[in-house]
């Protein structure tokens, strides 16, 4: 059996755990530099404020609702989903991290537990440790379980918790449930089946095997299988290694000069290296794009992006914005106006397996990895984990001249000394 673990309107509730007068209020959360919404309490949907609609066309509804808004704050969310996780890890003997927001729980050997109760006790236990309301379903895969923690989340009856184990169960289960809401069906694929008169989890589940295998391949195979009720998919309890990391941004103002680009593009390739080394891999090739404002319909509009290989594996800070500053030179136009810029590493290569090869022309190579650069990089790593992220970064690092728009920026209450909430009695 697998449980799966998903937070209720997650960013939000991280908003309301440190505001308690806001838990039956309406709650939109903003995307970068407060363009869109991206998350919605229950009481947001119930007044019609859809996902992904930007913030200036909702403004009247959001003002004539008192709907509190805030700025996406990304430290706060993922030091709470940490905590969640580690509960989690608590509470089930092997745990898949899925998403920020979602876990896999193997229950397997709760055999001597009612499930359902043992669910309780999970959402109760998450809530009473870090205010964040959580559904949970269980099932005898991980397809069904994702149809049971939907069915939960859904529909009030089943008060958060849905545990499908019975063949009838699980057969009424999948009758409620729309091919476009099962997990890993498409929207192309949801309207192939749709035009087949298959409309609901039940028909594909009894839908022709050698059908479904022909036109939604093996991962199709696979889905049919689970709604079966016969796992395919295995706990993960090892995150696969990453092939690439990016980290970018959409400037809150215009960016025309060259040394404000510098200034983004150093510090998002800072924030690259340092994602490199908790990852404990080295990168060979870097990415620098830039861009205008793509609904910019003149002549002005502008993309440009370049990758360069590093002359070795590295997630040395200094190496990496060093090339990131060269590439970005042979990419800038004078006289546009950028909104977004970026940098990517990719060909990583974990450190444990990366040697030096010794040069017979060391004069030749004076870029060749040291000890001297590894000792720095963890010295930095080192004081900015015990004082706070930026403590210490290198000099051409600089957020303030094209930092986002956060208007509605909470406090980061978990992850800013500044920001703690002081207890008065």
């Amino acid at each position: 059996m697998f449980a799966l673990v998903d937070c209720n309107n997650f960013y939000a509730s991280c908003e309301r755990t440190f505001r308690p007068e806001l838990r039956l209020q309406p709650v939109v959360v903003l995307s970068n530099n407060d363009g869109c919404i991206i998350a919605r309490s229950e009481e947001a949907k119930a007044i019609g404020i859809k996902m992904g609609a930007p913030e200036f066309k909702c403004r009247d509804l959001l003002k004539k609702h008192d709907v509190s808004v805030f700025s996406s704050n990304y430290a706060l969310y993922g030091d709470m989903s940490s905590r969640v996780m580690r509960l989690l890890g608590k509470l089930a003997p092997e745990i898949e991290v899925y998403s920020i927001d979602e876990a896999f729980l193997d229950m397997s050997s709760f055999t001597r537990f009612d499930l359902k109760d043992y669910a309780r006790h999970i959402r109760q236990t998450i809530r009473q440790h870090t205010g964040i309301p959580v559904c949970v379903g269980i099932a005898p895969t991980k397809t069904l379980a994702k149809i049971a923690n939907r069915l939960a989340k859904k529909n009030p009856e089943y008060q958060g918790v849905c545990v499908l184990k019975t063949h009838e169960e699980i057969y009424s289960a999948l009758e409620r449930t729309t091919v476009e809401d099962i997990w890993g069906i498409g929207r192309q694929w949801s309207k192939l089946l749709q035009a087949k008169r298959i409309a609901t989890a039940a028909d594909l589940a009894t839908a022709s095997a050698p059908w479904v295998r022909r036109h939604l391949h093996i991962v199709g195979a696979r889905i049919q299988a689970e709604l079966q009720g016969t796992s395919c998919l295995e706990m993960e309890m090892v995150r696969p290694a990453k092939q690439s990391i990016c980290t970018s941004r959409s400037f809150g103002r215009s960016v025309t000069t060259l040394a404000e680009l510098q200034q983004a593009v150093a510090t998002f390739a800072g924030k690259c290296a340092v994602k490199l080394r908790k990852e404990n891999a080295l990168a060979s090739m870097l990415t620098v794009f830039i861009a205008t404002n793509p609904f910019d319909e003149s002549a002005n509009r502008y993309w440009g992006t370049r990758t360069a290989a590093l002359p070795y594996p590295t997630h040395d800070s200094i190496k990496i914005l060093s090339a990131a500053e060269t590439i970005l030179a042979g990419i800038f136009q004078d006289g546009k106006i950028y909104k977004k810029a970026g940098v990517i590493v990719s060909a990583m290569v974990p450190k444990a397996s990366y040697s030096t090869t010794l040069s017979l022309f060391p004069e030749e190579e004076p870029d060749e990895p040291n000890q001297r650069d590894t000792t720095l990089m963890q010295a930095m790593d080192a004081i900015n984990q015990r004082y706070g992220r930026g403590t210490l970064h290198l000099a051409s690092e600089n957020t303030e001249s094209w930092k986002p728009t956060q208007d509605h920026l909470s406090p980061s209450r978990t992850t800013n000394w500044n920001d703690i909430l002081e207890v008065k009695v």
